[in-house]
């Protein structure tokens, strides 16, 4: 006990809890630290006065000592008097007003605000148990300290006695003194002596009953009033003993299962040590690496500064130069020095001869001293314009200068991800994240019993790309897939969890062979044998001349190049949604191929009374199981016929009824179970059932689809490699 001294401070005086209150939040506060920020937060005489406290004999002066005479004792009950009377109303507020004021408390531990509701710190329920334990663990830590009389005359005597509704510790002598023979006093019980008072129960701050019953949906305790009133009218209320028993057995056990895992705890403690261990150390590494990038930073931005300036100085010296050299060309042409001075003193030569010789290359220097004055410039710019720095850029990159940030949490891509033979997943990354260099793909079954502990993930390592595709994953389970992205910076956050239904059974890879009942004038069938479109074409168009005197359509079908002879099996397909008539089944080979084999011309559909569902339920009467079992589909629409009311495959609770039509949904699929001689169509992205018929399965079983007037079905690609074909409908082979 003397460890949890943590769990027993007020988050706002950080001291010993008194006369803590339950926040909405399920918080704890003290009463006189909730009046303060109330008051702090202007809900003024919603808080109380702080210094209201509950009166007892103690807290008189005039009655500290029995040898004192006796004088009237001031009520106990003072503090409830002015709960009742300041809390629910405010000046310039008549009760029932139609907009009351909302009280809104800070909570200091949930950093929130919370609604205490109109009457504010009146309507929370006090904590009592909190209280005991203070008192306990205050009794505990507190070793030979003894409760001394709270009435006595200094030095006042050990106490021996207290009393809950007198709110005081008492010696023998002061408790007969304040507790007179034929006094109502005298019936108060006397209690053993505490700092703590309390109520006897747990009382409703709004009727002041003893509470009895607890409310689930508004997680309250209630009394029997607030039982009966309009506020808790249609709730979950349970009696307190259940409540108690129910949170008690839930702690007991939560509880047990912390005190029986004591070596988990301290092994965990031990991990948390060494990361904080490991994290000073690499923090301080990461300091240090930081430090010594930024100083190579400075260095080169230093050298790179010296020769910079370097440059300027050469170029500055070089102008310097030049300019003097000008100045000094001029200086010469003043008169009486230099270059004039010497002219003049030439001019004055009588000497023919001697004249000419000198003046020839005097005139050449004077001429040229002469254009210089009539085209002057100066020999070098005085400005440094070339040598500015343009640091836009690198200042740029030294303010988005950053820490590498991880991967930011990918984006599952749920138009591309499926599942069907196998699981395939992919994702891409948000426009404005860092790129990874890999993934991690992690996957689990939901539909496995829950084991104690957390919940155990299984891992791909090193994705590369953005897609994965995981292997034979089991059949008629709901997995669960999320990833995440990793580079220099570390794993970056978990994508949002995916969950995937595989199909019911293992997936049937076939193709189409178009050589038994099909026309290759009508039907289209694509190189992969994995699509077929049916073209109406002629005897459509002619039926539609003769369309009040009634027509014939053809039926076209394509099988599939597979039988099945045991087990179970699955298939998925696309309808084309404009398509006209399109049945999707199966059926017995046999029967098939004398069905279709050079199929007669039979009457439109709109006059035929079988145009509903093919699954042979007509003749539910007759024991025998029918050959074919189809589901029609046209104009977007999945027609339910009226024999479809005999079958008990409607596996979704609330599906579909018979003799209706549905929503196509984007693809189809068909579980052939072989055994039972029960086909089920399943909506193949939910997989919510929509038919189950029966089927005769006394021969070899093969996929079907049939075609009247215009229509399209694309087979559902398997996710792996396109396997070999294993055999024709002319030698069938029997699949495991």
């Amino acid at each position: 006990m003397k460890n949890m001294e943590k769990e027993l401070l007020c988050p706002v005086c950080q001291e010993m809890y008194k006369q803590p209150l339950v926040l909405p939040c399920t918080h704890n506060v003290c009463q006189a630290c909730a009046r303060e920020v109330l008051g702090q937060q202007g809900y003024i005489g919603h808080g109380g006065d702080p210094s209201s406290e509950p009166t007892s004999p103690a807290s008189t002066p005039s009655t500290r000592s029995p040898r004192l005479s006796r004088r009237t004792l001031p009520k106990p009950d003072r503090l409830d008097r002015l709960l009742k009377s300041g809390f629910g109303t405010y000046p310039g507020r008549k009760r029932g007003a139609l907009h009351p004021q909302v009280i809104m408390f800070p909570c200091p531990a949930c950093q929130g605000d919370v609604e205490l509701g109109e009457r504010g710190l009146a309507g929370l329920f006090r904590n009592l148990t909190l209280e005991r334990v203070v008192e306990r663990y205050r009794q505990s830590v507190s070793v030979g300290g003894a409760i001394l009389c709270q009435l006595c005359k200094p030095p006042p005597l050990e106490a021996t006695k207290g009393c809950t509704e007198c709110r005081a510790t008492f010696c023998n002598e002061c408790f007969k003194l304040f507790h007179p023979w034929g006094t109502q006093k005298a019936q108060h019980e006397p209690t053993l002596p505490t700092l703590s008072f309390r109520p006897k129960g747990l009382m409703c701050p709004d009727h002041k009953e003893e509470v009895t019953h607890y409310c689930k949906t508004c997680q309250r305790l209630v009394c029997q009033l607030c039982r009966v009133r309009r506020t808790h009218s249609g709730h979950k209320i349970t009696p307190v003993l259940s409540a108690y028993q129910a949170l008690k057995d839930k702690l007991t056990k939560s509880l047990t299962y912390i005190l029986g895992n004591q070596d988990t705890v301290q092994t965990q403690i031990c991990e948390l040590e060494e990361a904080v261990r490991h994290t000073e150390v690499s923090g301080q590494q990461a300091k240090e690496e930081v430090s010594q990038l930024v100083r190579g930073l400075g260095a080169v931005l230093e050298e790179k500064r010296a020769s910079l300036l370097q440059a300027i100085e050469e170029c500055q010296q070089e102008r310097l130069a030049r300019l003097s050299a000008q100045i000094q060309e001029h200086r010469s042409l003043l008169d009486g020095s230099g270059l004039v001075g010497y002219a003049q003193e030439v001019l004055k030569e009588t000497d023919q001869p001697c004249f000419v010789q000198a003046a020839k290359q005097l005139h050449n220097r004077i001429a040229r001293a002469t254009e210089a004055l009539q085209t002057f410039r100066p020999a070098a710019s005085s400005s440094f314009r070339h040598c500015q720095l343009d640091v836009g850029r690198e200042m740029k990159l030294l303010t988005e200068l950053n820490f590498l940030r991880a991967p930011e949490a990918p984006v599952i891509d749920t138009q591309r991800t499926f599942a069907y033979d196998q699981i395939f997943l992919c994702w891409r990354l948000p426009p404005h994240s860092p790129p990874a260099w890999h993934y991690t793909v992690e996957f689990r079954r939901t539909d496995v019993p829950a084991q104690p502990g957390p919940a155990r993930w299984q891992r791909r390592e090193e994705v590369r790309g953005t897609s994965a595709l995981l292997e034979n994953p089991d059949t008629g389970s709901v997995y669960v897939l999320r990833v995440r992205g990793c580079n220099k910076a570390g794993y970056g956050e978990y994508s949002e969890d995916v969950h995937l239904h595989t199909p019911p059974a293992p997936v049937l890879h076939f193709f189409l062979d178009g050589r038994w009942g099909a026309s290759r004038e009508r039907l289209a069938i694509s190189k992969d044998q994995r699509a077929v479109r049916s073209v109406p074409g002629l005897p459509l168009l002619l039926a539609a001349d003769r369309l009040l005197t009634g027509c014939h359509l053809s039926v076209d079908v394509v099988l599939g190049d597979v039988a099945v002879t045991q087990g179970r099996s699955y298939w998925a397909c696309a309808v084309d949604p404009a398509s006209y008539l399109v049945k999707v089944g199966v059926g017995l080979e046999s029967k098939l191929q004398e069905s279709f084999q050079g199929a007669p011309d039979v009457i439109s559909p709109r006059y035929d009374p079988d145009s509903g569902h093919d699954s042979g339920a007509e003749d539910a009467t007759v024991e025998a199981s029918p050959p074919f079992a189809f589901l029609t589909i046209g104009m977007g629409k999945i027609l339910l016929g009226s024999g479809a009311s005999s079958n008990t495959g409607l596996t979704g609770r609330d599906g579909p009824t018979a003799g209706c039509t549905v929503p196509l949904p984007p693809r189809l699929g068909i579980c052939l179970d072989y055994e039972r001689g029960r086909v089920s169509f399943l909506d193949a992205v939910s997989f919510r059932g929509l038919l189950e018929c029966p089927l005769d399965c006394s021969g070899p079983v093969c996929p079907a689809f049939c075609f009247i007037g215009g229509g399209a079905v694309q087979l559902q690609e398997p996710v792996g490699t396109k396997p070999e074909r294993k055999v024709t409908i002319g030698g069938f082979a029997k699949l495991d």
